[in-house]
C-alpha cells in the first residue's frame, strides 16, 4: 500500500512538497483553511489548526504528517497560535482517532539559534533565542518531541524561490544597499529544496531500516555574506553597483542573522542539493523570468 502523507498548512513548500510526493506515489491530503488545493491527485482537508472542532474527521490510517503551517503576521500571538496551540490541537486530534502516525515533520526556523557573531552553527548547536519568533518556535519542537509519535524537526533559513522576488526587486530599483564593516553572514535555501529535503527524510522514513535523526538544518552548502549576494544578483540583471552605506549603531547587521549553517547532517544523509547556492537557485530564477 502506498503511504498516506497529510501535509498540514499547504502553502508555498507545502505544495511543492505534495507535487512530489504525490507523484512518487503517496496519497496525499492537504490542509488548510479555505479554498481547495488545486493540485491533481491531493485531497483538500478544509479546516483551521487552530479550531480543534475542525480537525474532528480526518482521513483514516494517515502514515506520516508534514507540519508546515506559517504564521498569519508577525505577533507573539500568531506565532503562538500557529507554532503552539496549532500543533497541540492535530496531535491531540490525531491521538484521539486513534491513527498510528509512523512519523510528524515539522518545518521550524533556524531563528530558534541565538547566534550572531559570524559562527559556524549545527544541530548540536545552543538554541537560546532572544526574539519572541525563535521562542514560539522552539516552543512548537518541544511540542512535537513530547507528543505521542516519532518526530523530526527540520530548521529552514531564507526560502526563496518562484514569486518570492523581493531581493531582486530591490536590487533591480537601486533600493539594496550594502554595509560597510565585517561580512553579515545569511543562509538560504530554494523552495524546491525544501521539498526535496523533506521528501527525502519522508522516504527514509518509509524505510525502517534506514536512519531518520530529531533535527536537521535545512540551507544549502554556502553561507555568505549579504552584500556578496547582492553584488552578484546586479551583476547579473545589469543594475548599478550596490551602494556602500555606514554601518550605524547596530554594525550592519540584519536582525536575526550573521551566523554560518551547516547542512552536513543533510548531505552525510545522502542528500543532494538541486540548488547549491544562490548563483544556482536565483540563476534559475532569473532565466525563468526573462
Amino acid at each position: 500500500m502506498p503511504p498516506t502523507t497529510l501535509i498540514a498548512g499547504i502553502g508555498f513548500v507545502g505544495s511543492r512538497l505534495a507535487k512530489e510526493i504525490q507523484i512518487a506515489n503517496h496519497k496525499v491530503y492537504g490542509l488548510r483553511r479555505s479554498a481547495p488545493v488545486d493540485i491533481p491527485g491531493v485531497e483538500t482537508i478544509l479546516a483551521d489548526l487552530t479550531q480543534p472542532e475542525t480537525l474532528e474527521n480526518l482521513p483514516k490510517s494517515i502514515d506520516f504528517v508534514v507540519y508546515c503551517a506559517s504564521a498569519s503576521g508577525r505577533s507573539d500571538e500568531a506565532y503562538r497560535a500557529a507554532y503552539v496551540e496549532g500543533p497541540e490541537n492535530l496531535l491531540a486530534a490525531l491521538e484521539r482517532q486513534g491513527q498510528a502516525v509512523k512519523r510528524v515533520f515539522f518545518t521550524s526556523s533556524t531563528g530558534v539559534y541565538g547566534q550572531t557573531d559570524g559562527s559556524w552553527v549545527d544541530e548540536q548547536s545552543a538554541t537560546e533565542p532572544e526574539s519572541f519568533t525563535g521562542k514560539r518556535l522552539l516552543e512548537g519542537e518541544r511540542v512535537f518531541r513530547d507528543g505521542p509519535y516519532p518526530a523530526t524537526i527540520v530548521r529552514l533559513s531564507g526560502i526563496y524561490g518562484p514569486g518570492r522576488t523581493r531581493l531582486i526587486d530591490s536590487v533591480r530599483r537601486g533600493e539594496a544597499v550594502c554595509r560597510e564593516g565585517a561580512p553579515t553572514y545569511t543562509n538560504r535555501i530554494h523552495r524546491d529544496d525544501c521539498a526535496g529535503v523533506l521528501k527525502f527524510l519522508l522516504e527514509r522514513a518509509s524505510t525502517s531500516t534506514e536512519t531518520v535523526h530529531d533535527t536537521y538544518v535545512g540551507v544549502d552548502d554556502e553561507p555568505v555574506d549579504r552584500c556578496v549576494v547582492l553584488r552578484w544578483l546586479a551583476e547579473q540583471l545589469g543594475a548599478p553597483e550596490v551602494p556602500v552605506e555606514a554601518s550605524g549603531e547596530e554594525g550592519g547587521r540584519i536582525r536575526g542573522s550573521n551566523k554560518r549553517l551547516s547542512n552536513r547532517r543533510l548531505k552525510e544523509l545522502g542528500y543532494r542539493f538541486r540548488f547549491p547556492s544562490f548563483r544556482e537557485g536565483y540563476g534559475a530564477m532569473l532565466r525563468e523570468s526573462s
